[in-house]
């Protein structure tokens, strides 16, 4: 048992859904603590999961992917995708993440979603890490995910009577 925690036991699982608002929410939130994800693609000989940079816009999250690299390639044969992002963690009273899956809306560079998703991607700060300071952004296709699903996980919610995992959808 648990002595700082005794929530944690397995006797205390609740299966209790979120509201969707509140849910919403705590997602929102693990996808503005870190910006760092793990993307998994279909590639030609099997999965393909990449650590990349993200940021996201509510629900929806862009990526920059290098141009001809494995991962754009099989997103261009296959376009659904998982990203999972988690946070640090110091146990499992405190675990925290988030997986969303969908099909990757490849933008073409100039569009007018294209240039709303380089508003949300920090293109700047990337640039200056790589040395490739330029006022202008870095042309290529953006990846953006609008995820038709999200299981979100966070086992700090059973201390409040909530299941430990929840599941989002787009269109419950």
């Amino acid at each position: 048992m648990s002595a700082a925690h005794p929530w944690l036991e397995p006797e205390n699982w609740p299966k209790t859904p979120m509201p969707r608002e509140e849910l919403e929410i705590r997602i929102e939130r693990v996808l503005t603590l870190t910006n760092i994800a793990f993307l998994g693609t279909l590639g030609k000989n099997g999965p393909i999961v990449s650590p990349l940079e993200f940021y996201a816009d509510g629900l929806d999250v862009y990526v920059f992917p290098q141009p001809n690299s494995p991962k754009l390639k099989a997103m261009q044969r296959d376009p659904r995708v998982s990203l999972a992002v988690a946070n640090p963690m110091a146990g499992w009273a405190c675990s925290m993440g988030c997986q969303l899956f969908g099909k990757a809306d490849l933008l073409e560079p100039g569009t007018e979603d294209w240039k709303r998703g380089m508003q949300i991607f920090k293109w700047p700060a990337s640039s200056w890490e790589v040395g490739r300071v330029s006022p202008e952004p870095p042309h290529g296709h953006l990846m953006r995910l609008r995820p038709e699903r999200i299981v979100y996980t966070e086992h700090f919610l059973r201390r409040y009577g909530y299941a430990p995992r929840q599941v989002w959808l787009r269109n419950p």
